[in-house]
């Protein structure tokens, strides 16, 4: 090794470009590299992405509607029909109390989801039902039909 073989380590050095510091630089000269006139040339330019040079946005063109209720709870439904299938293809065990675990596993529902059971349909099974919510008609026929029920939370 000599010093003629010497190099800056890999990484240490920037190759960034230094505009406006004279014509010696490579990036001198009346423009530094930013063209000629206009908001882009001028120091401390820095345009938002969505800035339509003047014209009216979109975000502002285009027309708003509608409420979207932060607080709103979202249940998905799962018919008595739905539960009574599930029993006779054997996916769930008529003895054993159905769950929303029950109904994930069986991929009815999705495991963050609440279940809500809705009287669509016949039920013929005594199922032992827990859900998170139950119509009034779901209530009926799962009860006329011998079975129980478990609301959750």
């Amino acid at each position: 090794m000599d010093l003629s073989n010497l190099k800056p380590a890999k990484g240490s050095t920037k190759s960034k470009k230094r505009i406006a510091r004279g014509v010696g630089s490579g990036y001198g000269g009346h423009s530094s590299t930013k063209g000629n006139k206009g908001q882009k040339s001028r120091a401390g330019a820095s345009i938002p992405a969505w800035f339509e040079g003047g014209q009216m946005p979109l975000q502002r063109r285009v027309p708003k509607g509608g409420f979207k209720n932060r607080f709103r709870v979202e249940y998905r439904p799962v018919n008595v029909s739905r539960l009574q299938e599930l029993a006779d293809a054997g996916k769930i065990d008529a003895s054993q109390p159905v769950t929303p675990y029950v109904l994930v596993a069986a991929g009815v529902v999705g495991k963050n989801d609440l279940v809500k059971i809705l009287g669509g349909g016949e039920v013929t099974s005594s199922l032992q039902v827990s859900a998170h919510k139950f119509s009034a008609s779901a209530k009926a026929k799962i009860e006329k039909a011998g079975g129980s029920l478990a609301e959750i939370g």
